[in-house]
């Protein structure tokens, strides 16, 4: 009889929005494995029927240096008493209890996914102890592994410059026949509709967006999403007295997200470069759009830039300024061979920028 190998996958977000957890935890399955996936209890999370195992703890605490020690602390005894062929840490902040869990279990092999470039995250800049905590954590930790992947190529040569070691790339790419359900979806405007889908955190280009409605003439921002500026923003279109053209949908089941993507006339990928880590990210969204065949209005960040003009499937700003970003929108919806021209690169595109290609990267993770 041969046994099925096992991977135990930790993370701390959220399991129920955490899609691309989800998608190497099901290609592990379709490789034969069993998976456990351990996270933690969250306020307001959702609970979800997976065809993998998985362990929900509830925490003491939920923010902050308190969580992080309680939460590998706690990880780490719940390994020692397990048997895993594997354990994939999913970022910077479980791997502590992990990587010293696969120390003491010699026949363990630990795997690392770093999701972003965890110490220069935009919420670190500034916070030069704890910001220093984590560059620790990462020179002391990331030499020492020999099997790690990350989400762009700019991030695997920033973490190659520092620290010499060799990280692969596997971006999180959308599935190409992901399921769908299908929704009859409307938005709450007549106007053209420029589209926001994701967290609401800071960085993200919102704000300036808002402000270029001021130059643009029957067209809407629509926000889908939720997180921790939600409150600001929305007292910021009422100080910019936007309140009839933003309009916030909240958080919408990822299922059935692409029913409102598609119905939008404009996506916008408008990250700023607030530290390292967003200057060098490749977000979800930017692919859910090419996926939809959304023309995209981004930023000039490096990773986005060169996505949106080696496949042509958008317009790219080179300021934040909102009068800027307003033209990039006009020229979308004005010119109707462009949008045409685009609507075929990405059918293209996203034939290349699919999950179903990208994830056989994993093999030399798991399966070589």
């Amino acid at each position: 009889m041969i046994h099925k190998k096992s991977v135990f996958v930790a993370v701390t977000n959220d399991i129920s929005t955490d899609q691309r957890v989800h998608k190497v935890c099901m290609f592990l399955l379709k490789e034969n494995f069993d998976v456990f996936v351990y996270g933690r209890i969250l306020p307001n999370t959702i609970d979800v029927n997976r065809p993998y195992t998985i362990y929900r703890k509830k925490h003491w605490f939920n923010n902050n240096f308190l969580f992080y020690a309680e939460y590998n602390i706690r990880l780490f005894l719940f390994l020692l008493f397990k048997k895993y062929n594997y354990i994939l840490s999913n970022d910077l902040d479980t791997l502590s209890g992990c990587f010293v869990a696969s120390k003491l279990k010699t026949k363990t092999k630990l795997v690392y996914d770093s999701h972003e470039l965890f110490s220069e995250g935009p919420e670190l800049q500034g916070r030069r102890f704890v910001q220093n905590f984590w560059r620790t954590l990462e020179k002391l930790f990331l030499p020492r592994i020999r099997k790690a992947y990350t989400v762009s190529q700019s991030i695997v040569n920033f973490y190659h410059e520092r620290h010499n070691n060799n990280m692969g790339l596997i971006r999180n790419l959308p599935l190409l026949n992901r399921t769908i359900v299908k929704k009859e979806v409307h938005f709450p405007t007549e106007n053209k509709v420029v589209l926001y889908q994701g967290v609401l955190n800071p960085g993200r280009g919102i704000k300036p967006m808002i402000q270029a409605l001021q130059y643009l003439e029957n067209v809407d921002l629509v926000i889908i999403g939720y997180g921790k500026v939600e409150s600001e923003l929305k007292a910021f279109v009422i100080s910019e007295k936007m309140e009839g053209r933003v309009h916030f949908l909240g958080r919408v089941a990822h299922e059935v997200l692409p029913n409102y993507t598609r119905k939008a006339d404009i996506g916008m990928v408008l990250e700023e470069p607030l530290g390292k880590s967003f200057e060098f990210s490749l977000p979800n969204k930017l692919f859910d759009y090419i996926h939809a065949e959304l023309p995209i209005v981004s930023g000039r960040l490096p990773e986005i830039t060169k996505i949106v003009e080696e496949y042509e499937v958008g317009v790219v700003v080179d300021s934040y300024e909102p009068e800027d970003i307003a033209k990039a929108v006009q020229k979308l919806l004005e010119d109707k061979e462009l949008r045409k021209r685009i609507k075929r690169n990405q059918q293209k595109a996203k034939q290349i920028l699919c999950w179903e290609k990208e994830q056989e990267k994993l093999n030399e993770y798991f399966i070589n």
